[in-house]
């Protein structure tokens, strides 16, 4: 049986030519790029290349980047390094945020400050006159996700952001599931920080950036030698790093077609979705192009995945890091979906090596388990 990944908003495979990339930093002597030597010089303009394509990609400009191991710590960075230079106030996050944001969030209300999440509505967008209303009171920064990791909804981040600005606060999106996806510009966005990671866009796990105003005071989560702008002490993992960047490169080389090609498997799966009367969460809304989250009722969400697993379909129930929670998503509860139906819910999240065969046979095994779990279901009654 040919196992077929549908799951490519919690990780992707390594592209080889990435993987060449990195090899020569993993097989032969290299240096710390804090070394000066010759090895340590060609380990720190190894970096310095990748900050620029991680760069590039980003809308920004290199010395505006700094790397992280993972978007979960830029975003702990970004909520507690920005936060921790302002006077204690509200830290706001949408509803529909990642754990790593929001969870980051309530850690600072033992600092003092004040944790609260902005309403979304029924396809998981934010409600700016709640936000306007929310920023009145002192506020230290603002955090809105750019695309949602279960929904694939986007936010219209810029004109958030263009709202928090306008109350001299401070504005970070998330923008890890963007990367690769959408046309991504810093500048553009209005933001003062945006994370972006690696993992996601057939770069190696383990690397990841968050993007800075260059005005902007934040404090590390890490001190030590200094490296990262003194924001990110620790030697540097130079092989993820050039990984990394070259991901970047050959993601913003390949958006068009990635765009076109997910967008048409969407197309196709959300069809046949319709036709059996499936519901597709945040379908009124702008979404990623590669990313449908839905599911039908009365079948539970975790028992239809391994149904589709033991069928050879890898598929999500939800958000990849939070994938051993029993609990309904987060996300479709602060849409207002009901519990039940929530607990239904299946991911599935495309990627540029899957054709339109794989989804056409995937809606035959689905449309299959579907009735097999009815009849198992009724059976039971």
């Amino acid at each position: 049986m040919n196992s077929v990944y549908f799951d490519h908003n919690a990780t992707t495979q390594i592209d080889s030519r990435v993987l060449d990339a990195m090899l020569p930093w993993m097989r032969t002597q290299s240096g710390n790029p804090s070394s000066r030597h010759q090895f340590g010089r060609a380990a720190r303009e190894a970096v310095a290349q990748a900050r620029a394509q991680v760069a590039a990609a980003c809308g920004a400009q290199a010395n505006q980047v700094v790397f992280t191991s993972s978007g979960t710590e830029a975003n702990n960075l970004a909520i507690k390094g920005i936060a921790g230079y302002q006077a204690a106030g509200q830290i706001l996050y949408s509803a529909v945020e990642h754990p790593c944001v929001s969870r980051s969030a309530v850690a600072m209300q033992a600092h003092g400050y004040q944790a609260l999440s902005i309403p979304v509505d029924s396809q998981g967008k934010v409600d700016a006159t709640q936000l306007a209303a929310l920023l009145k009171q002192p506020t230290s920064l603002v955090s809105v996700m750019l695309a949602n990791n279960e929904t694939g909804v986007l936010q219209d981040v810029a004109g958030l952001a263009n709202l928090v600005r306008a109350q001299g606060r401070i504005m970070h999106t998330d923008a890890v599931q963007a990367l690769g996806k959408i046309v991504l510009n810093f500048n553009e966005l209005n933001v003062h920080a945006m994370t972006v990671s690696s993992h996601k866009i057939h770069g190696p796990q383990g690397a990841a950036a968050l993007i800075l105003d260059k005005r902007l005071d934040i404090q590390p989560l890490i001190n030590g030698g200094g490296q990262e702008r003194g924001l990110r002490s620790g030697t540097e993992n130079v092989a993820a790093i050039v990984g990394f960047g070259l991901a970047c490169e050959l993601a913003s080389q390949d958006l068009a077609h990635y765009q076109s090609h997910t967008l048409s498997l969407r197309t196709q799966l959300e069809a046949g979705l319709n036709a059996m009367n499936a519901v597709i969460f945040g379908s009124q809304a702008a979404r990623l192009p590669n990313t449908s989250f839905f599911a039908i009722d009365g079948i539970e969400g975790e028992t239809l995945v391994m149904a589709l697993d033991r069928k050879g379909y890898a598929v999500a129930s939800g958000s990849a890091c939070s994938s051993d929670s029993t609990e309904p998503s987060a996300v479709l509860l602060a849409m207002g979906v009901e519990e039940d139906l929530a607990r239904g819910a299946i991911r599935v999240s495309l990627g540029t090596q899957n054709t339109v065969q794989q989804v056409a046979a995937f809606l035959q095994h689905l449309q299959q388990e579907i009735n097999r779990l009815k009849q198992l279901s009724a059976m039971a009654a």
